[in-house]
């Protein structure tokens, strides 16, 4: 299945920067740059494909605070950091002593993505995504999202001043129904789940040709916006790549893009092409990908996701099978925890690191617990978690779990005798 523009939108050459064409993920086959995401020859996805030339290390340093310093290996225009954006990235790496203490292990980073401006890295690809729209003609911005992408969009549209369409299923989280809302964007709910609003977007995406749906007609560019948190991982390491990195999975597009990120800093020597492992998290609940992986399967079983972990609830997760092939060949591995652990993992990051994530973070932390403890993850190599998400857009996943430790009366007495002191 393709997706494509009419004629009037592409007559104009679009200026994407190094990209050149896209490529079927199969077989190889190429193509012209266009709004397309599905190979018509061997029917796999599509993905952008590059000639960078010459990248060095300083002119990404002398480049803006945000992801446009690394925009000579993303198809973006040559001047994209000058048209209005809302400019994420350059989100804190943090060194996480307490947390690696906690877990048993000798070094854990964790890469901090809930200070993009609407508080996940969906910022990221979105940003690349609505570049990449406009230089192919479109006008509208539009996505199927199960949340942060909602909130993503809605903001990015509001800021280029464009329209936006977002569809979402009924039963999201109320906090990130609201985030989205505010931007006053026509944002849709659906009855049903992320992946009937997915089918649901396809169909539209091939009939409103003015429609850029961010994952849907225009995904090959929106997806290499995750190769960002990469780049920003080696860079905030001294340039250098990490030995293990653990990744949520929920279309399981970040996973891979975050393996061809590590992947082209190498190849194009800004970093020494060092092994690393790449593990995957999924919440049990949703977790088509993981069960694959312990099966020894190639391919991946869709399931009717039933979990907390909203943002990773994707029963048929489109690059499922690519994610196999990148843990398998980095040696590491995909695992999955249950909701209880996903709540656990949400307070774990906060009391140790004050850092609250929504529950895909929670996800990440209770997954990398349970790798250790299954000795899948190295204790004594360096650990980067990916926590994707602000904890407040999903209170209710510990709304009855934490609270005041005690209701006094406004005396000292009565304070000291609730702390037994």
């Amino acid at each position: 299945m393709t997706a494509t523009l009419g004629t009037t939108s592409t007559t104009k050459t679009p200026d994407l920067g190094p990209a050149v064409e896209l490529v079927s993920k199969e077989e190889g086959h190429r193509q012209p740059l266009a709004p397309e995401f599905v190979s018509a020859e061997d029917f796999s996805p599509l993905e952008v494909a590059y000639d960078f030339g010459r990248v060095r290390r300083e002119d990404i340093e002398a480049g803006p605070k945000n992801i446009w310093r690394y925009k000579k290996l993303l198809p973006v225009p040559s001047n994209v950091e000058e048209i209005p954006n809302t400019e994420p990235g350059a989100t804190r790496l943090v060194r996480a002593d307490r947390l690696a203490k906690a877990l048993g292990v000798k070094k854990v980073w964790v890469k901090d993505d809930t200070g993009n401006p609407t508080h996940s890295f969906k910022d990221r690809v979105v940003a690349v995504a609505l570049a990449a729209a406009r230089e192919f003609g479109f006008d509208v911005l539009a996505c199927p999202s199960t949340g942060n992408l909602a909130n993503a969009v809605a903001a990015a549209a509001a800021r280029a001043g464009w329209r936006s369409v977002v569809l979402i299923p009924k039963t999201l989280e109320r906090a990130k129904i609201l985030t989205t809302a505010v931007y006053d964007g026509d944002l849709i709910a659906v009855d049903g789940n992320y992946d009937d609003v997915n089918r649901l977007a396809t169909q539209l995406a091939a009939e409103q040709e003015s429609w850029a749906f961010v994952n849907v007609n225009v995904r090959p560019y929106y997806s290499e916006g995750s190769k960002t948190l990469a780049f920003e991982v080696a860079e905030q390491l001294g340039w250098r790549l990490p030995s293990q990195i653990v990744v949520p999975i929920a279309s399981g597009s970040q996973l891979t893009k975050v393996d061809k990120g590590f992947r082209e800093f190498g190849q194009l020597g800004l970093v020494d092409e060092t092994p690393y492992k790449v593990f995957g998290a999924q919440a049990t609940g949703c977790s088509p990908v993981s069960a694959a992986f312990r099966a020894g399967h190639d391919v991946v079983q869709p399931v009717k996701p039933d979990t907390i972990a909203r943002s990773l609830a994707i029963g048929n997760p489109a690059d499922g099978p690519y994610v196999l092939d990148v843990v398998k060949r980095t040696g590491g591995a995909i695992e999955d925890v249950t909701d209880e652990e996903v709540v656990e993992g949400i307070r774990l990051l906060a009391r140790t690191e004050g850092i609250f994530t929504e529950t895909a973070g929670g996800v990440t932390v209770a997954t990398a617990k349970k790798l250790i403890e299954t000795g899948k993850l190295d204790p004594d190599e360096e650990i980067v978690l990916l926590i994707t998400g602000d904890g407040l857009k999903t209170l209710d996943a510990i709304e009855d779990r934490v609270g005041p430790k005690a209701t006094v009366s406004a005396s000292a007495d009565a304070v000291r005798e609730a702390l037994g002191i």
